[in-house]
């Protein structure tokens, strides 16, 4: 149960965010009501996510998987489910996104799959845990250029998984609309 008032006074600003959520997703995405009470953060929000939205270096099963094990990690709900939902659309596959709350144990990923979900859960820690060793396997796969992207991406769901998780966002169910899907 969300820890703050998701609903708003029926402005032109909640209009609009509602109407472009509902086109997009089918529904009003939760994160979005909660940053309706604050209209900076609700614009610093939107920039970024448009921004980060154009990043298309780094292959997108890979950010996909950073970005889900950073959800596990932090025990984000919320963004496990909507993780699913969007990533799922753009065609990862969906084992490997089932998968990702246990990665360590599947037989599903790849060696390299394994070495950016490693860095995304280090890099999630606090302090990062980063190891020199971690950087020096992903740069046998990757260029600098999508490292600093994966990097960012982790940084970027850790933004978002932590909002979401500490005001007590949980899934709306988005997971549950791909699998009635074949796959």
């Amino acid at each position: 149960m969300a820890r703050i008032n998701l609903e708003h006074r029926r402005t032109v600003l909640v209009r609009a965010m509602e109407w472009y959520s509902k086109r997009k997703y089918g529904e009003v995405l939760d994160p979005g009501k909660v940053a309706l009470h604050h209209k900076g953060v609700l614009t610093t929000m939107l920039a970024m996510e448009g921004s980060a939205a154009r990043w298309k270096g780094l292959d997108p099963t890979l950010k996909a998987l950073a970005t889900m094990a950073v959800s596990a990690e932090i025990g984000c709900s919320w963004c496990m489910d909507f993780g699913f939902f969007e990533f799922h659309h753009q065609k990862v596959d969906r084992a490997k996104l089932r998968d990702v709350p246990r990665w360590r144990d599947s037989d599903v990923y790849s060696e390299l799959e394994r070495a950016v979900m490693s860095y995304a859960v280090a890099a999630t820690a606090t302090p990062p845990a980063v190891t020199d060793e971690q950087v020096e396997r992903l740069l046998e796969d990757l260029s600098e250029a999508d490292l600093v992207e994966l990097t960012a991406q982790i940084a970027l769901e850790n933004y978002r998984s932590r909002i979401n998780a500490s005001l007590g966002l949980t899934s709306q169910g988005f997971k549950e609309t791909c699998e009635l899907r074949p796959a």
